[in-house]
């Protein structure tokens, strides 16, 4: 099959979070199953184009959008044996940050993202290389499937183009006031409940769920979850309203990146069947944080944006905990500014036993899964996680809240079987998440059972092949439905 995938952000070229790593990892994996795809992101400032080896392709090629005709021009890498498409606007595009500053997001992001959607499209057809299937993500591509069945709905070659959207988080909607119904080029007819109106205002991600051909979200959960009140962002009723078309498949990791054996960042490599090395790493952890080297201490660890929806307030919490558990807490992260100053303030209580560092390091992220023994993700909802899938790889046990993906991937270890990789709760308190640390606290004081659990956990398989191969048998239904043709 031929297939677009589109994204706002694309790792190793461009990131902010999660999506990035799915937009660079599954064409890779999609490609391997031998299709033919293209992927396309705008070019930002953050785009080093010396470093990936982007080269133009395309100099001008004309977008509408608010009424107007404005030109891009395309640039051209790759991720390994697939093209990848920039689209280059420097008003639009050649500024700090992706999608907002300090002060709030761009006020022009329904633009700026109007543009990139009908970019896509243009590019395809100057390209010739019209898809089977659009594969869109999140909010800043739901106007690719909205343009397909409106716009350009009488256009031939579109005819059979179907769209697959895959909402990756539902908290960001993309909404905008009625006057980005002007900046998109789109009419006011569709501004009602059943089009892309939500509460008087423009919802792009509403635009991606209504005129998708299929829905997909990052873990079979999170998919059920976004159904109810409680984690629907007040979209539930439309999500339930195309029940039948919404599919939730588990993100994978790309262990080229993410595997012991092979990682360049960490102190000493280590195996499932080798795991020697991940006691080197512990030392390194602990110097790299100003900790006391102690092999006999449970060191628990944290990477996260430091967010409430990411049950940060109740790590905070739970800190002080530390000197009746004996062990030994780091943190890598950067967020709202009052968990910083709850962590600070822990850390000045706890000095000896709290590292932190408060931004973000790539190479140290890579330290702490390979040296940490536990890994905290109480998070209020989690549409699929990665950290906890990268922490059973390196030999680090999951401790984690029993929502969306966290939920889909780790089972309690059970002693008494020897089955599970991690531990899980499901209330939303620090209690909760302190009583299920002790828990496993009181696992890692027997050896033997967490060596067992360790193994457990380096054996699970989260690659992408697995999920690519869910991807293809949705795309193939799409190609059915549009066409007749199994």
């Amino acid at each position: 099959m031929r297939i677009v995938l589109a994204s706002s952000e694309v790792a190793p070229f461009a990131k902010t979070g999660g999506l990035a790593d799915v937009a660079g990892a599954l064409p890779k994996a999609l490609a391997k199953l031998g299709h033919d795809l293209r992927v396309v992101l705008p070019r930002y400032r953050m785009v080093d184009a010396a470093k990936h080896r982007l080269r133009p392709m395309l100099a001008s090629l004309p977008v509408p959008v608010a009424g107007r005709t404005e030109i891009a021009a395309i640039w051209q890498g790759e991720i390994g044996p697939v093209p990848v498409y920039f689209v280059q606007h420097d008003g639009y595009y050649d500024r700090e940050a992706l999608y907002q500053t300090k002060d709030g997001d761009y006020p022009d992001n329904a633009e700026r993202f109007a543009f990139f959607s009908r970019a896509v499209l243009e590019l395809s057809r100057v390209l010739e290389f019209i898809p089977d299937v659009y594969h869109c993500n999140d909010w800043q591509t739901g106007l690719i499937p909205t343009y397909l069945r409106t716009t350009l709905h009488g256009a031939r070659e579109f005819h059979a183009a179907g769209v697959l959207f895959t909402v990756h988080n539902l908290g960001y909607q993309g909404l905008f006031g009625p006057e980005a119904l002007a900046a998109a080029d789109l009419g006011h007819d569709l501004f009602n409940p059943f089009g892309i109106e939500f509460y008087g205002k423009v919802n792009f991600l509403k635009a991606g769920l209504v005129f998708a051909d299929l829905i997909t979200t990052v873990s079979r959960k999170y998919s059920e979850e976004i159904q109810t009140e409680e984690f629907g962002h007040g979209l539930e009723g439309v999500l339930r309203a195309r029940a039948k078309d919404l599919h939730g498949i588990l993100n994978g990791i790309d262990y080229d990146e993410w595997h012991p054996s092979r990682d360049p960042y960490i102190a000493a490599r280590f195996s499932q069947n080798d795991p020697a090395g991940k006691a080197a790493c512990k030392a390194d952890l602990q110097r790299a944080f100003g900790l006391p080297e102690r092999a006999d201490v449970p060191l628990l660890a944290v990477i996260s944006r430091l967010a409430s929806q990411k049950g940060m307030d109740l790590v905070a919490e739970a800190l002080d905990a530390l000197p009746d558990l004996d062990a030994q807490f780091v943190l890598l992260g950067t967020g709202e500014p009052v968990l910083h100053q709850a962590f600070e303030a822990a850390k000045a209580r706890h000095g000896s036993r709290i590292g932190l560092k408060l931004g973000f390091d790539v190479g140290l992220s890579h330290k702490i899964e390979a040296g940490a023994d536990m890994f905290l993700m109480p998070s209020r909802y989690e549409p699929c996680g990665l950290n906890q899938m990268y922490s059973l790889a390196y030999g680090t046990v999951p401790i984690v809240r029993a929502t969306g993906g966290l939920d889909d991937t780790i089972q309690p270890f059970d002693p008494a079987t020897g089955e599970g990789n991690g531990f899980k709760f499901a209330g939303t308190t620090s209690e909760a998440l302190l009583e299920t640390v002790r828990t496993a606290v009181a696992v890692y004081r027997q050896p033997e059972e967490w060596r067992r659990l360790v193994k457990n956990g380096m054996a699970c398989d989260f690659s992408w092949d697995r999920s690519a191969r869910e991807y293809e048998a949705l795309y193939q239904q799409i190609v059915t439905r549009r066409t007749g043709k199994p």
